[in-house]
């Protein structure tokens, strides 16, 4: 495994559920890191986080975080409404940052953050980790190598139990919808990225972003929100070889949810699913494929050269998460820029605003490619 010469010391921003779920474990687990500050804008909960991990400096603001001699690369895990104020703070002190998807509520201001970043010179990291897992690069490869021929169908459909009608507190919000956090913004922003990653990018789109739970109720409270925010997507378009595309993604399902995507070659098949779109461990991504005509699938399994990081017991969305921390490592130690950064997180705006307004118009929207994915290549 690649290694810094030291550890890239991190500060967080925000100690939630999910930077205690996947970041905290993955940044103890990952020897390329030490977590050196924490911030919440609840005091008490960042001295209680710093004294049960061992963090040696819980501090009182958000400037001392970022202008913290011991903090390399600030970490953004508050909320979507949040992440702005944070990201511009660590850009200004020149500090590396690592920010959750969705980047921001806006594409306009995910593109001013994306330029400021590019201006101070600092590495931008999105949360977009699920294209580094190793499921997707023996994916990427299985594709580049032929194994179905030239692609003429891709096909994913991704839901979840959660985001129903009725929803805990700890997803209040979700509910909103400027604030840009709803299971289509938050989890086709990933699976979207996990996917066309592989296998190439859609050049037009026709989309129904829908909302079917107009009232939310908070679990604990009994209080009703109306909210527009959608629950539902649905997305036809093609990628740049012509390949036709299909998008399904919806919250709330009550049984049978998870991931399934099918790739239809001239010379063969693939199939990739998993039973969890956030998996707990053991809910692993299973290939399955077809090189040939009218042949069964069979299992396909990942070779031991795709999995990189130390043994552990974590959940599988939590090693996803791994991936990317273990590919920044990488870029920092070797001078490369493989992780998912601030221009992906703007390619799936725009992606995403093509589908809300092919959705209000009814007309196919193109999708443009920028020239900077072209420079950059393959990235694992």
């Amino acid at each position: 495994m690649s290694t810094v010469s030291t550890p890239i010391r991190v500060g967080l921003v925000g100690i939630g559920n999910w930077a205690l779920h996947g970041h905290v474990r993955v940044l103890s687990l990952l020897p390329q890191y030490e977590i050196s500050a924490v911030y919440s804008q609840r005091q008490e909960s960042a001295h209680a986080v710093a004294e049960q991990f061992g963090i040696r400096h819980a501090v009182g603001s958000l400037d001392e975080l970022v202008n913290h001699p011991e903090v390399d690369l600030v970490i953004v895990l508050t909320t979507a409404p949040q992440h702005e104020e944070a990201v511009r703070a660590a850009i200004a002190a020149r500090k590396d940052v690592y920010c959750e998807w969705p980047l921001t509520t806006s594409t306009a201001i995910s593109q001013e953050l994306t330029r400021l970043a590019k201006q101070a010179g600092v590495r931008h990291i999105v949360g977009l980790q699920r294209r580094h897992a190793p499921h997707n690069r023996y994916l990427q490869d299985l594709l580049q190598q032929g194994y179905v021929g030239r692609v003429r169908s891709v096909r994913i459909h991704v839901s979840m139990n959660y985001f129903q009608a009725l929803r805990p507190n700890a997803l209040r919000w979700t509910v909103p919808v400027e604030n840009f956090s709803s299971v289509i913004a938050i989890y086709a922003g990933h699976f979207l990225d996990m996917l066309f990653t592989a296998t190439g990018w859609p050049v037009n789109v026709t989309g129904l972003v829908v909302n079917q739970f107009d009232k939310v109720t908070i679990k604990e409270t009994h209080e009703v929100f109306q909210t527009s925010a959608p629950d539902q997507m649905v997305l036809a378009g093609q990628l740049e070889d012509g390949a036709l595309v299909s998008v399904h993604i919806e919250g709330g399902k009550r049984n049978g949810s998870g991931v399934q995507m099918e790739i239809t070659g001239h010379e063969g098949d693939l199939r990739i699913t998993n039973t969890s779109a956030f998996g707990a461990v053991g809910d692993d991504y299973v290939i399955e494929g077809a090189h040939g005509d009218n042949l069964p699938l069979q299992v396909l399994p990942i070779p031991d050269r795709y999995f990189r990081l130390p043994p552990s017991d974590l959940p599988s969305a939590v090693l996803e998460l791994a991936e990317l921390y273990y590919v920044h490592a990488q870029d920092v130690a070797h001078g490369t820029q493989a992780a998912a950064t601030f221009d992906d997180a703007v390619r799936m705006h725009k992606l995403l605003d093509a589908a809300l307004v092919s959705s209000q118009t009814g007309r196919r929207e193109q999708v443009a490619e920028d020239a900077e994915y072209r420079l950059r290549g393959d990235r694992r």
